[in-house]
């Protein structure tokens, strides 16, 4: 038996489920689709952390997923620092810079998927389909088909692709696809290290790329993201953990004294995407699906979040207008919106990355020299800042301040 939809949301990891979550008042009635089970929370730290700005804590403060979250497992981060290697350069930021308590806050993904899973549980307006898989899609004038791997069949006014960075729903329906190699490989872990992290999130820039510490809920624990070649992370990790922490410590300038690795490495390839497309007929795109940056500044996952609940608020506003929430001239304006932010947020990420790559000595004074003036000139800094924190740009309402 085939069941319609007016709004169906292809994967329900963070991004899929913050649009579910933010159309809980609506009438409209929603699929979700998910290909795999529900992540188990475990005690250890998780390997796959997400920066959280002030913008994205306010979104899933008003969706009542942060409420869900264990406040034990929350880092709050009031200061960051940020140097380069073997150099003067560096810029420090402070949270009391910009009269706020804290920058962010450093969150394991599979806890905000489950708070947020949490709150679409109950709505009554979500059917799930999971774990299961789309098998086919077909685009009509008034509503699109979906047939799935268990074959049950759908219809959809809309369909969102939130099933990220290797979307099969944006290669179905031909949204074409800008991208690039960084020529990066992404190594995660956890450490444990001999120093306090002290609530700071720290960055180092080396000839072979940014090293990240960001603060877990245990004070001397922290979760790295190195961006190296992808030579260099194949080697990484197949070195001992003796080894592997004295090169680690040594990168790090020793600036939380010996490092501990806990646990398991992961690496990833890095790659810019940028879909041409954030929407189509009866389309629209979210979060990974729609774009892909680079994880310098820790802004991939907020990005996302902040896509989902736009497209939200404009679905939101088409059925208050009695309009078809699937036409692409009903999506336009989140089309617009969220590409000019996603360019914005491409571009500030590619500039630094060419920025502080290489090791010509002309070119490192000179981003020293830039490095030094940014952490010298308030306004210039303060604007860093409120741009870290998700404050800057085009808010949809869900994320402004309260």
């Amino acid at each position: 038996m085939m069941q319609s939809y007016d709004l169906t949301i292809v994967g329900g990891g963070m991004v899929g489920l913050t649009l579910a979550a933010s159309l809980a008042d609506t009438p409209l009635s929603i699929a979700l689709i998910e290909s795999s089970e529900a992540s188990v929370l475990t005690k250890e730290p998780a390997s796959r952390v997400s920066a959280i700005s002030y913008a994205s804590k306010q979104i899933l403060e008003n969706l009542n997923a942060w409420q869900n979250l264990n406040s034990e497992r929350i880092t709050a981060y009031n200061s960051m620092q940020v140097w380069e290697k073997d150099s003067f350069g560096k810029i420090e930021f402070d949270a009391q810079q910009v009269e706020f308590p804290e920058l962010g806050y450093i969150i394991e993904n599979d806890h905000i998927q489950s708070a947020l899973l949490s709150c679409v549980q109950k709505q009554k307006n979500v059917a799930f389909y999971s774990p299961d898989h789309i098998s086919n899609i077909a685009v009509g004038d008034g509503e699109a088909w979906i047939t799935l791997n268990s074959g049950k069949t759908l219809t959809s006014k809309l369909v969102t692709a939130a099933d990220g960075a290797n979307s099969w729903l944006r290669n179905k329906v031909d949204v074409p696809l800008t991208r690039w190699d960084y020529n990066h490989h992404a190594l995660v872990a956890t450490v444990k290290t001999d120093l306090a992290h002290e609530h700071c999130a720290r960055q180092i820039f080396t000839p072979d790329g940014p090293l990240a510490f960001l603060p877990l809920f245990e004070k001397d624990l922290c979760s790295i993201v190195w961006s190296v070649p992808p030579e260099k992370a194949l080697q990484l990790k197949g070195l001992s953990e003796l080894e592997f922490n004295k090169q680690l410590t040594r990168t790090f300038d020793n600036r939380l004294g010996m490092c501990e690795v806990q646990g398991a490495r992961f690496s990833f390839p890095l790659t810019m995407r940028y879909a041409r497309d954030f929407a189509k007929h009866r389309i629209a795109l979210i979060g990974d699906a729609a774009h892909t940056i680079h994880p310098l500044a820790g802004q991939g996952v907020n990005l996302g979040l902040l896509d989902a609940v736009s497209l939200g608020q404009i679905i939101s506003e088409n059925i208050e207008a009695g309009k078809d929430i699937g036409l692409h001239d009903n999506l336009r304006f989140f089309e617009r919106w969220r590409k000019t932010e996603a360019v914005q947020m491409i571009a500030s990420m590619e500039l630094l990355k060419q920025l502080f790559q290489g090791d010509n000595p002309v070119q490192k004074t000179l981003r020293d020299i830039a490095l030094v003036f940014a952490d010298k000139v308030y306004p210039l800094k303060k604007q860093f800042i409120k741009q870290a924190m998700g404050l800057s740009g085009e808010l949809p309402e869900i994320a402004k301040q309260s």
